[in-house]
C-alpha cells in the first residue's frame, strides 16, 4: 500500500470523524486523533493478533513522518505570528512569570510523587528526575487547533499561546539539567557544566538566531513578491527551511519556526493579511498531523503502565493547574486567567516523546528507560484524547469562545431543540 493511498485514508477518516464530533460538540482534533487510532496499526494488530496492520501500517507511519515534522513547523510558525510586540509589551512580564512558575511547579510535583511511588524501580531517583522534567513539556498543536476552530479570543487565549510557545524553551532547559543529574545517579557519570548549561543554551540561542534570520529574509522577500500565491510559497519555503536546518544542526524546530513567525509578524505591517494566506493552506496538513499522531497512539501499553503511569497523569495535571494559578496570581493576571489557564496546558505529545526517546538512547539510563518511555506514551494517549476537550471547556467557561456556539454546547442540542 503506497504512502499516498494511506494519506487518502487518513484524510477521509479525519473528515468523517470530525463530522461525528460535531454531533457531540467536541473539538475536531479529538475526531482526528480517534480516526487515526481506528485506522492505524496499533489497534488492529491488537484485535487481530498481528494478522492485519490497519489501513495505515507501521511502514506507512515511517514514510509519513515528514508530514508530522513539517506540520509541527507550521504550528510553531502560526503561534509565532501571534507574537506582536504590542501584545508582548502588554503581557510580557506575566508570560515569563506564568511560564516559569507553572513549569517548575509541575516538575516539583511530579518529582515528589515519583520519589514516593518507587515500586520495583532501583534507580527511582533517576526516574523521578526524568519524569519530572518531561512533565513540564506541553503540546502546542492541539491547543492551537482548538483556539482556531472555536475562534477563541480573550485574556486566557492571549496568555495561553505565548506560554505554550515559551514552555518549549523552559522545558528544554529543565530536561537538560535533569537528564545530566539522572545519569549521575544511575551510572555515576560526572556532572559537567557544559552538559547541564552550555548545551541547552546553545540549542535555544542558535534556534532563535536561525529563526530570526529566516524571518527577516521572509519579510524582505515579501517586498519583491506581491501576489498571494508567491507570498504563500515564500512562507512555506521559510518554514520548510527552518525545519530542515533544525534537523541538520540538531536544534528545536518549534523554536526556530516560532521565531520565523514572530519576527515576520513584527517586521511587516500587513503581516496579518499575509499570515491569513497560510491559515487557509494549513488545515489539511494539520488534519493529517493529528490523524497520523492518533495512528501512533499505542493502547497496548495500558496494562503495562502500573501505578507510576496513573500517578504521573494525575499529578502532572494538578501541577499544571496550580502552577498556572500561582503564576497568574503572582503576576496579577485577570481572574479568568488564574482559574482557567491551567486546564488548557494539559496536552502533551511530540516534545515529551522526543525527550523519552533521548532517555531510551542513553546507555547510562537503560535501567529506567523502559519505565520512562512507557509512562510518557501512556500519558500522551490520555492527554491527547482528553486535552482538547478540556481546553475547549475551559475556554468556554472563561467566556472566550464565540457566543454563537453557546447554544450548541450540549451533546445533540440541535436535535433536542427540534424534538
Amino acid at each position: 500500500m503506497t504512502a499516498l493511498l494511506m494519506m487518502g485514508f487518513a484524510m477521509v477518516g479525519g473528515l468523517a470523524l470530525s463530522r461525528l464530533m460535531k454531533l457531540f460538540n467536541l473539538p475536531n482534533v479529538t475526531g482526528f486523533l480517534i480516526a487515526g487510532l481506528l485506522i492505524g496499526p496499533n489497534l488492529w494488530e491488537l484485535v487481530t493478533d498481528g494478522k492485519f496492520g490497519g489501513l495505515i501500517t507501521r511502514e506507512g507511519l515511517e514514510s509519513l513522518n515528514i508530514i508530522t515534522t513539517v506540520a509541527l513547523g507550521f504550528i510553531a510558525f502560526s503561534i509565532g505570528g501571534e507574537f506582536k510586540l504590542s501584545n508582548i509589551k502588554k503581557l510580557g512580564g506575566q508570560i515569563i512569570v506564568i511560564t516559569f512558575v507553572q513549569a517548575m511547579t509541575t516538575v516539583l510535583f511530579v518529582m515528589a510523587a515519583m520519589f514516593f511511588v518507587r515500586g520495583e524501580c532501583e534507580n527511582y531517583i533517576a526516574r523521578a528526575l526524568l519524569l519530572g522534567a518531561i512533565a513540564a513539556a506541553t503540546a502546542p498543536a492541539a491547543t492551537l487547533m482548538v483556539v482556531r476552530q472555536y475562534r477563541a479570543k480573550g485574556p486566557v487565549t492571549d496568555t495561553l499561546l505565548p506560554v505554550v510557545a515559551f514552555d518549549d524553551a523552559v522545558g528544554l532547559m529543565i530536561f537538560s539539567v535533569c537528564f545530566a543529574l539522572a545519569e549521575v545517579f544511575a551510572a555515576g557519570k560526572e556532572l559537567t557544566f557544559a552538559a547541564t548549561v552550555l548545551a541547552p543554551l546553545r540549542e535555544i540561542g542558535l534556534s532563535l538566531v536561525i529563526g530570526a534570520a529566516l524571518g527577516a529574509l521572509l519579510s524582505l522577500c515579501c517586498k519583491w513578491f506581491h501576489s498571494n500565491g508567491n507570498r504563500l510559497m515564500l512562507m512555506i519555503a521559510a518554514v520548510i527551511m527552518g525545519v530542515a536546518l533544525s534537523e541538520v544542526w540538531e536544534l528545536s524546530s518549534l523554536l526556530v519556526c516560532m521565531m520565523i513567525g514572530a519576527l515576520f509578524a513584527n517586521l511587516r505591517k500587513d503581516s496579518i493579511v499575509i499570515l491569513d494566506l497560510c491559515e487557509k493552506w494549513t488545515p489539511p496538513v494539520f488534519m493529517l498531523f493529528f490523524v497520523i499522531s492518533g495512528a501512533e497512539l499505542d493502547i497496548s501499553i495500558i496494562p503495562q503502565v502500573g501505578v507510576a503511569g496513573i500517578v504521573y497523569v494525575l499529578v502532572r495535571a494538578v501541577g499544571k493547574y496550580f502552577g498556572a494559578f500561582l503564576g497568574a496570581y503572582i503576576s496579577k493576571s485577570e481572574k479568568t486567567v488564574r482559574h482557567y489557564l491551567g486546564f488548557t496546558l494539559l496536552p502533551q505529545a511530540g516534545v515529551a516523546i522526543g525527550m523519552a526517546q533521548m532517555v531510551a538512547a542513553s546507555e547510562d539510563l537503560s535501567s529506567v528507560a523502559g519505565q520512562v518511555v512507557t509512562v510518557v506514551l501512556f500519558a500522551t494517549l490520555v492527554y491527547e484524547l482528553t486535552g482538547p476537550i478540556i481546553t475547549k471547556i475551559a475556554l468556554f467557561k472563561a467566556g472566550e469562545i464565540d457566543s454563537t456556539l453557546q447554544k450548541t454546547q450540549r451533546p445533540f442540542a440541535r436535535f433536542a431543540k427540534k424534538g
